[in-house]
């Protein structure tokens, strides 16, 4: 099976829209700090054109170019909470569904030594 890069064109819109976002937030934070893209790219360890690609929302840009330019902004605390399984309500709502289910099914026992 031939690999396939995840791009705007096929992701579902929902990820293209919070990847977007992301990246505006970024750029927001950025220029709020009155800090050039050169600035941030090299305080980030990462290239101009990576940094651009960041705040233009790509999806094939790595989540660490994200996460440099978040703790460059000092807003890389909150990307820690993402996926966080106590804040997952539809994983502990089908957690407690399963609640005294074994998971698997119970072995029966010979005694015919």
């Amino acid at each position: 099976m031939p690999k396939q890069n995840l791009t705007s064109e096929s992701a579902p819109a929902a990820v293209a829209d919070v990847t977007r976002r992301l990246g505006q937030n970024i750029a927001t934070a950025r220029l709020r700090r009155r800090m050039t893209l050169e600035e941030m790219a090299a305080k980030a360890g990462i290239s101009r054109e990576t940094a651009s690609r960041v705040e233009d929302g790509r999806l094939t840009t790595s989540i660490g170019a994200y996460a440099a330019a978040l703790w460059v902004l000092g807003l890389h605390h909150a990307l820690g909470d993402v996926g966080d399984p106590d804040a997952d309500r539809e994983g502990a709502l089908l957690a407690a569904a399963r609640l005294g289910q074994r998971a698997r099914p119970r072995k029966t026992l010979r005694d015919d030594f």
